[in-house]
């Protein structure tokens, strides 16, 4: 295990899921499983309160049932928060995002999904499972207005497959049209909607509501 391996604490109140998902963790070289807690109070804590970890992998859902936002919150002002569920709704993601967590992976994600997600939130990047991009797409591709100015149906299409995480040259090839083309959707989009960072992108595709 390099000593440079990014420290993961796994955060889930299932024994077996919470010994599951570090086994996956810990497969790949460059991660390393620094706690395992069955809440969040037990996680380990440096003397300035800070998460002793480089990111947090939670289960949102709590034993009682109801999602652990309030727990996102707090956790992501000291640590990035990969937030974990079984749940595949765009709303339950929303709920995450809205309260900090920088990236969400569905249990039914890759084991290479897990790497990946854990390794973008780390570097600051925010990461959106694949397993929500059908849905998130259908979402945006079904809004009929934004609350600042109106999306153009390419640009809906674009929003959703950005905010699933592809790049723009992925986005341009599912969309078959080119990367410059992509690039000005995208421009248009952050402009119409006063949009900065990919988190902000995401967040914009999700609140589009349905019709």
């Amino acid at each position: 295990m390099p000593a440079d391996a990014l420290r993961v604490a796994v955060v889930d109140d299932h024994p077996v899921a919470r010994r599951g998902i570090a086994a996956i963790v810990d497969s790949f070289p460059d991660l390393r499983v620094c706690a395992l807690a069955a809440s969040v109070d037990e996680l380990p804590r440096l003397a300035d309160s800070r998460v002793d970890a480089d990111v947090i992998l939670l289960d949102l859902y709590r034993a009682d049932g109801h999602p652990a936002l309030a727990a996102i919150t707090e956790l992501s002002a000291r640590c990035p928060v990969l937030v974990l569920s079984a749940s595949r709704s765009p709303a339950v993601a929303l709920a995450a995002v809205r309260a900090g967590a920088a990236g969400f992976v569905t249990k039914a994600a890759e084991e290479k999904a897990y790497a990946t997600a854990i390794r973008a939130v780390a570097a600051g990047t925010f990461y959106l499972s694949a397993q929500l991009a059908d849905l998130i797409q259908a979402a945006t591709m079904r809004a009929a207005s934004v609350p600042q100015d109106t999306l153009s149906p390419r640009e809906q299409e674009a929003l959703g497959l950005i905010a699933c995480g592809f790049t723009h040259q992925q986005t341009a090839t599912r969309m078959g049209v080119s990367k410059g083309t992509v690039d000005t959707y995208i421009a248009r989009i952050r402009t119409k909607l006063q949009l900065g960072n990919k988190a902000e992108l995401a967040l914009a595709a999700l609140r589009q509501p349905a019709v």
